[in-house]
């Protein structure tokens, strides 16, 4: 690794240059540090790394942006979080609930427990809802509505389903595919939660530590650092410029990437007063949004254009410190109430009694899901938190006078958006940079443009970095099991044969490479009535 100065820009040399110190990214430069790679790693956060698994901190408290489960069914992956933090692992136990008009029912949901709490009318509503969908079922399932009505009846998907979803993705529910509702609620149906029911009443249920064939369920436990999952990342920083091999530019963002003429990389990166950093290395790694990637490159790649129509879904986070004792026991919540816009709402105590210094004040985190430049997101910080504690008192979980702080946290591109052309649009360019650029890998979430876990980003990281060492690409890090079911999907059809005499990927690789989310797409021939907003190029 070299440096030197020209003009205002600060130069280096290296074997490897990063954009993002997310998850993907980090791994990456710790794998390759370890092989005694050189590597600089273009972080546009001033403070913190780890991305969207970054821990903020506001006057002692912390939050986790959008909460994170440390669990994989992939070895390597457990093995290389226990490498980096080794001592900082606590097990917490994990609860979900859905808060409906003042109520709490149980995620995944309990049929008795949900009829009793819906009352005797409604709950005659819903059986005669779903006798009907039994009976009468819709025929031609094109949408999630569709779907979901059919599995439920009308009167719980209109309970259960319709408001949190459309809060979530920004658009109806009968304009996103049922192959979606199909893939994400597989296995379950009222008479399923009512089987559930019985067994849970009885002991017959077997607690779930994610090695089980239970459809759909969630962990009931996980690992988490205990002051957050950024804890993790900053290890993996430190770790990776305590090696002499590497180091973490803070606050510079990605200005041009632009090929040499030699197979390696001139990468650009300047910080909000000016200043430049200038990065030449071999190859390149890249966790940026492929929107933005594109258009930094330079030459521009003949799909530009393509890179341009993919979408995103954004997010943010309002922080609320109130003089109470916690509201609630679990996780998170999830909001189904139209009333209000927030979809979920966090106790970050329960993710980790660290992240709230005061015994006697509860921090919850009010999740809004939004586009960048529409109305939430351009709101002041001050006005969100107004709106936040006027939500929690709608709610009737707390009082705005109990308030004794709050702070706001925006997350630009936390969902990549899986429109009808997206594929195609992902595919193109993809096909582009692996013909003309063998050194520019691209990782992660919104690198690749997938709604992916962290252990599946880590992967990617990781199968790059092999690519790298072995000087070609060997592993095809976009191979994922395309039948993976849900958030910690196992290893079901581990291995697939690669092209090009490429290597197979492994179980152990597949089980992290098979942690992708699903995210819904618009029924064909749907049009949306608003178009979310574009980020400048």
């Amino acid at each position: 690794m070299r440096n030197s100065t020209a003009g205002n820009a600060q130069e280096i040399t290296v074997d490897v240059a990063i954009i993002g110190a997310g998850p993907a990214g980090l791994t990456a430069g710790y794998l390759l540090t370890k092989q005694g790679k050189s590597v600089a790693i273009i972080e546009k956060d001033k403070t913190y790394v780890g991305g969207i698994s970054r821990t903020v901190e506001h006057d002692g408290y912390r939050f986790d942006i959008g909460g994170h489960r440390f669990f994989s069914k992939s070895a390597a992956v457990v093995d290389l979080w226990n490498e980096i933090l080794p001592d900082d692992f606590i097990q917490r136990p994990r609860m979900s609930r859905i808060y409906y008009e003042g109520k709490f029912y149980s995620y995944p949901l309990r049929a008795f427990e949900a009829l009793w709490n819906l009352g005797l009318w409604r709950s005659a509503m819903c059986m005669l809802s779903y006798a009907k969908a039994k009976v009468l079922p819709k025929r031609e399932i094109r949408s999630f509505e569709d779907w979901t009505s059919n599995q439920f009846g009308k009167k719980l998907y209109s309970i259960f389903f319709k408001t949190y979803t459309e809060k979530v993705w920004g658009m109806p529910c009968d304009e996103m595919s049922a192959d979606w509702a199909a893939q994400r609620i597989k296995g379950l149906s009222l008479w399923g939660a009512v089987v559930d029911g019985l067994k849970r009443s009885l002991g017959l249920n077997k607690l779930n530590d994610g090695s089980g064939s239970q459809a759909k369920t969630l962990l009931e436990t996980f690992r988490y650092p205990r002051l957050g999952p950024g804890m993790m990342w900053e290890a993996a920083r430190d770790k990776i410029e305590a090696t002499g091999k590497g180091q973490v530019i803070m606050g510079h963002a990605l200005e041009q990437l632009a090929a040499d003429g030699q197979g390696g990389w001139r990468m650009t990166a300047s910080a909000e007063d000016g200043g430049k950093v200038v990065i030449r290395a071999k190859d390149a790694i890249s966790s940026a949004p492929m929107r933005q990637l594109a258009a930094r490159m330079h030459p521009l790649p003949e799909t530009t254009l393509e890179a341009s129509n993919l979408k995103y879904r954004d997010f943010l986070t309002v922080a609320l410190m109130i003089k109470s004792e916690d509201l609630f026991p679990d996780n998170w919540i999830y909001i189904h109430d139209s009333k209000v816009q927030v979809g979920r709402v966090q106790n970050f105590r329960s993710w980790s009694p660290e992240m709230v210094p005061d015994a006697d004040v509860a921090c919850v985190g009010l999740e809004y899901f939004c586009f960048e430049g529409d109305g939430l997101w351009s709101m002041a910080d001050d006005d969100l938190v107004e709106l936040a504690k006027k939500e929690m008192d709608i709610l009737g979980l707390v009082s705005p006078d109990k308030v004794i702080g709050g702070a706001v946290v925006r997350q630009e591109k936390a969902y990549p958006v899986y429109d009808e052309d997206y594929a195609a649009n992902v595919d193109a360019m993809r096909a582009e940079l692996e013909e003309k650029y063998p050194t520019l890998h691209l990782v992660g979430r919104n690198g690749m443009h997938r709604y992916n876990n962290q252990d599946h980003a880590m992967m990617t990281a990781m199968l790059t970095v092999e690519n790298i060492i072995a000087g070609t690409r060997v592993y095809d890090t976009w191979c994922v099991n395309e039948d993976a079911e849900y958030h910690e999907a196992g290893d079901e059809g581990a291995q697939k044969s690669l092209p090009d005499g490429r290597k197979q990927v492994s179980a152990d690789q597949a089980a992290a490479l098979s942690s992708v989310r699903d995210v819904p797409e618009r029924v064909s021939g749907s049009t949306p009535d608003d178009k979310p907003a574009r980020e400048a190029a």
